[in-house]
């Protein structure tokens, strides 16, 4: 498990245990600004995975038989090809079992990072990956992967050109594996709403999201009726206000049982939950999970 609490931004941070969970004798790795890659030859094993920050896993070879989950604790069981791309978001606890050798690239982002880069290329501003199923090949990715790959085989790779290789893979992966990244290039024509009033509702409900907030609040911003603007946020975003807010909330109340030694009551407060059984219920909902469980995985 990382942590990450020396208080750096993350445009300036290098976390030295951010590859820990690869033993350095598997392979070549290097720490860059936005992160760290390693290529690493792994023999018959098993591993669980936690990290603060955004990790994606791309196979040189195909993996027979391979067992693996993401955010629960049942296996599934699958032939992985090469190009396989895994995506395990920040906070999302994995694991993996393998009965034959194993080749292929991590690539993990700093703490905030990739929502940096979703912001500064399609303007999200909460950003939420959707990782692939298992088994799911991705071409582009497969090709920087052999690219990083390459670079760390020099000996003396290049700080600069893995961190530029990083920020391509890691707008591909906003692009392709938020859906926000999509939502936006079409949502107005769809009647979706416009990119000014996307940005500006964003911001209210970041300010204001552990307060009250009411639909005609919303509306008002975007000078649009109460139902219409529910359609057009609904087209813009792909869920409801209602669980937007709730997304937001989950994410500062994560934060905070991860990062503080609040009590679970003062969490729900802090986070906007009426109480801590609101916040319980809410949490393994949508999350599938309970604020100990979080808590108990920092």
């Amino acid at each position: 498990m990382y942590s990450d609490d020396n208080g750096m931004p993350p445009s300036r941070r290098k976390s030295p245990d951010l590859l820990q969970a690869i033993p350095p004798h598997l392979g070549p790795r290097l720490l860059a600004r936005k992160g760290g890659v390693a290529h690493s030859i792994r023999h018959p094993g098993e591993m669980t995975f936690h990290s603060h920050g955004d990790f994606i896993a791309i196979l040189f070879k195909p993996v027979p038989g391979i067992q693996s989950r993401l955010g629960s604790d049942r296996f599934e069981t699958y032939d992985a090809p090469a190009g396989m791309l895994v995506l395990n978001p920040a906070n999302v606890d994995s694991g993996s079992r393998w009965s034959s050798v194993r080749d292929s690239l991590a690539v993990g982002f700093e703490p905030g990072q990739l929502a940096l880069l979703a912001g500064e290329e399609f303007g999200i501003v909460d950003l939420t990956l959707q990782p692939p199923a298992f088994g799911h090949v991705d071409q582009r990715a497969l090709q920087i992967a052999h690219l990083v790959k390459n670079e760390l085989a020099e000996g003396t790779a290049s700080e600069v050109y893995i961190d530029s290789l990083m920020t391509i893979l890691g707008i591909h992966i906003v692009r392709h594996y938020s859906g926000e990244a999509k939502v936006r290039s079409g949502a107005q024509a769809s009647g979706g709403l416009s990119y000014k009033n996307a940005r500006l509702v964003q911001e209210y409900l970041r300010e204001r999201f552990t307060s009250r907030v009411s639909i005609g609040e919303l509306a008002t911003i975007c000078e649009m009726s109460p139902g219409r603007f529910i359609r057009a946020f609904a087209r813009t975003f792909g869920v409801s206000p209602h669980r937007y807010l709730v997304k937001l909330r989950l994410s500062r109340a994560s934060e905070l049982l991860a990062g503080t030694e609040l009590s679970i009551a003062e969490v729900a407060h802090a986070s906007g939950f009426s109480s801590q059984s609101h916040l319980t219920s809410t949490m393994r909902k949508h999350l599938g999970r309970t604020p100990a469980q979080i808590r108990f995985h920092r």
